[in-house]
């Protein structure tokens, strides 16, 4: 019986590789590599030191249609896959990891939200705007509620047809370009967590976006206070349903884990693309450094890390799509990524010697912007706790 049921059954389609793209996903992944070294590269190290993200890069984006990536054709999206997002995500941040998390954020959080939980009514009038010209950023944290998100303060009190929130929000990523803000907001502390909601505020609400950090790394991309004070909004913009924003964050934050992940993924392959040339152009003691074996091992080892990384990035997004449980594995990515991207910077720069060190290379840069991968959207101790908790409930009696 079992012998026939593989004989029936070994002409079906096989699974393939993690590395199978479709034809879409394959055009996608080289548009943007295109896209990353003719448009983004040249302005890396000027938008680094100013701290400030170029607007011809964000038209660009728009412009090459990254950000509308999931979005369906009738919203002026793409209407490509989650995967085609993650290979975006990652081309990107093989460049400039700041360009990549204005993406990242902006596809994998704000456009998610809304294509999932808003009304048809906020779908109509925001995908196309988001799709084509109006940047967004994600509202949770505030200074004391980091890890701990659903401690928030940010109060949103009923007022007839409107909604007046007062608050402030911290550590927001894309707040200084953004015009639309979904912002968490409690309408009960009482009600604890089940008090949250998510609304969507414009810009024009009389959002005031304050304070810029001066940051280690990722400094183009804008990470900023952002201040409501008696800002009213319509009811009808509450995003879902008043007390189910924590559903929407819990739920929203695991695919904006595995675009961290995707994003650092990028950031080590860029920093392993800038060294590797080098091991084989300098000679120290009559042979290339690279050829010692010292050194071989290193860079062997990151390549295996990179790789296992990158896979473990894939499966998370594939899970998704297959509307399969993938929590663990987001977080699982996240920190692996993270810690990977970290060794493979630090690695890339100790290669390459006192030149490594200088501001003439990326690689300073790719060092100084892989810390935050162990931060947001999430913390590495975060995601450990995740990971556990998935395990405990697997193992125990």
């Amino acid at each position: 019986m079992l012998r026939a049921q593989f004989s029936t059954s070994k002409h079906a389609r096989a699974p393939g590789s993690l590395y199978s793209l479709s034809e879409e996903e394959t055009m996608m992944r080289d548009m943007v590599t295109q896209f990353a070294r003719t448009t983004v590269q040249p302005k890396v190290l000027s938008m680094d030191e100013q701290e400030q993200m170029d607007p011809a890069i964000i038209r660009g984006l728009f412009d090459a249609g990254l950000m509308g990536i999931e979005t369906p054709s009738d919203f002026g999206g793409a209407e490509a896959s989650f995967t085609s997002a993650i290979l975006a995500i990652e081309e990107l941040a093989r460049i400039d990891p700041s360009v990549s998390v204005l993406c990242d954020v902006h596809n994998t959080l704000v456009n998610t939200v809304f294509r999932t939980y808003a009304s048809r009514e906020l779908q109509e009038e925001y995908l196309p705007k988001l799709a084509t010209d109006k940047l967004g950023c994600f509202c949770l944290s505030e200074a004391g509620a980091g890890s701990d998100a659903f401690a928030l303060q940010t109060r949103a009190r009923r007022d007839g047809d409107e909604y007046v929130l007062d608050g402030a929000k911290m550590w927001i990523t894309n707040s200084a370009e953004a015009d639309v803000f979904l912002v968490f907001a409690t309408v009960d502390p009482a009600l604890g967590y089940k008090g949250i909601t998510c609304f969507v505020v414009d810009r024009s609400m009389g959002v005031k976006v304050a304070k810029k950090e001066r940051k280690l790394g990722i400094r183009a991309s804008s990470t900023c206070q952002v201040e409501f004070d008696s800002v009213r909004v319509p009811a009808s913009n509450v995003v879902g349903e008043v007390g189910r924003g924590y559903k929407i964050a819990i739920e929203i934050l695991n695919e904006g884990r595995v675009g961290i992940a995707a994003q650092m993924v990028g950031l080590a392959q860029g920093a392993f693309d800038c060294a590797m040339p080098y091991l084989f152009q300098r000679k120290q003691f009559g042979s290339r450094i690279g050829d010692f074996q010292a050194m071989q091992h290193q860079y062997a080892q990151i390549a295996v890390d990179i790789e296992a990384a990158r896979l473990l990035t894939y499966n998370a997004a594939r899970l998704k799509e297959e509307q399969k449980p993938f929590a663990k594995q987001a977080a699982m990515a996240k920190l692996y990524a993270s810690q990977v991207a970290e060794r493979a910077s630090s690695r890339a720069v100790e290669w390459m010697g006192g030149l490594g060190f200088t501001r003439e290379l990326p690689l300073e840069k790719f060092y100084r912007d892989c810390k935050i991968g162990a931060i947001y959207e999430g913390t590495s101790n975060i995601q450990l706790q995740t990971i556990a908790k998935f395990l405990t409930k697997e193992y125990q009696d």
